[in-house]
C-alpha cells in the first residue's frame, strides 16, 4: 500500500459503480485522482466526497468515444499534479443479444466504449508514460468472454479483443509500461441498467441480487496490482462471486 500514496490515477467511467469505488480507495491509500465520465454531476458530488476525508481528486468530463476527451483527461492530471502514473480504463458498456437479431446499433456501441475507448486511453496516456519512462495501464475487462456463451458474443468479442492487444502491448513494452488486465464477474453495480433486452435485463438484475459482489473487490484489485515494486508487473486478475459458475 506504500506504493500507492502520492500516485497520480486517471480513472474513466469513474461517476458511478466500479470506477466509483476505484476512485474512492484509492484515495483512502493516498493516490490523486483524476476522474473521468460524462455525468458532471456526479463526478462534483465524488469530488467533494473525496475532498471532504482528506483525500485528492479532480475531475475532468470525459466520454471515451471522444479521444480528444481522453487527452484532455490525461492533460488535467499533469497539469494539477504534474504527472501521470496510472489510467483506469473502466468505462464499460453491454447489450446482450444474440447475433442474429442484428443490434447494429448495439454492436457498434460496444465497439465504440469497450474497444475503441480503451485504445484511446491507452493511446492518451502511453506517450506521457514514455516521457516519464513509467506508467501503468489497468484495463477493466470482464469475465465474459473467458467463457463464451449466447447472448454475450459482440460483447465478449469486445472484451478478448482488450485481451489481445493487452498481451501484444506487454509484449512490445520494455518493461518501464506495464499493464494489467482485471477481468471482474457479477459485480453490484448499475450495470445491466442500459440493457435493451428487458428478459435480460431481468435476468442480470436477479444474477446480482443473489451472487454479485461489492465493487470494492475490484478496487481492493487495482491496488493490489498498482502497489507492486516497479519490476514487477501483474498481468491478468480474475475476480468473480465464488459462486458464479
Amino acid at each position: 500500500m506504500q506504493n500507492i500514496k502520492g500516485k497520480v490515477v486517471a480513472i474513466t467511467g469513474a461517476s458511478s459503480g466500479m470506477g466509483k469505488a476505484i476512485a474512492i480507495e484509492l484515495a483512502k491509500n493516498g493516490a490523486k485522482v483524476v476522474l473521468g465520465a460524462r455525468r458532471t454531476e456526479q463526478l462534483q458530488q465524488l469530488v467533494e466526497e473525496i475532498k471532504s476525508t482528506s483525500g485528492e481528486a479532480t475531475f475532468a468530463q470525459v466520454d471515451v468515444k471522444n479521444k480528444a476527451d481522453l487527452v484532455r483527461l490525461v492533460n488535467v492530471a499533469v497539469e494539477e499534479y504534474g504527472s501521470l502514473d496510472v489510467i483506469v480504463n473502466n468505462a464499460g458498456v453491454s447489450q446482450l443479444s444474440r447475433i442474429d437479431e442484428l443490434d447494429i446499433d448495439g454492436w457498434e456501441e460496444m465497439i465504440d466504449i469497450n474497444l475503441k475507448g480503451v485504445l484511446y486511453g491507452m493511446a492518451a496516456a502511453i506517450p506521457v508514460f514514455k516521457q516519464q519512462q513509467a506508467g501503468h495501464i489497468v484495463n477493466i475487462i470482464s469475465t465474459s468472454g473467458i467463457k463464451i456463451v449466447p447472448m454475450q458474443g459482440v460483447y465478449a468479442g469486445t472484451k478478448n479483443a482488450i485481451r489481445t492487444i493487452a498481451e501484444a502491448f506487454r509484449q512490445e513494452s520494455d518493461g518501464n509500461i506495464r499493464i494489467t488486465g482485471i477481468s471482474p464477474g457479477f459485480v453490484k453495480t448499475d450495470f445491466a441498467n442500459n440493457l435493451k433486452n428487458e428478459e435480460m435485463k431481468i435476468a442480470i438484475q436477479n444474477g446480482m441480487e443473489q451472487i454479485a459482489i461489492n465493487p470494492i473487490a475490484i478496487a481492493n484489485a487495482v491496488i493490489y496490482a498498482i502497489s507492486q515494486l516497479s519490476d514487477v508487473e501483474i498481468g491478468d486478475i480474475v475476480i468473480r462471486p465464488s459462486k458464479q459458475n
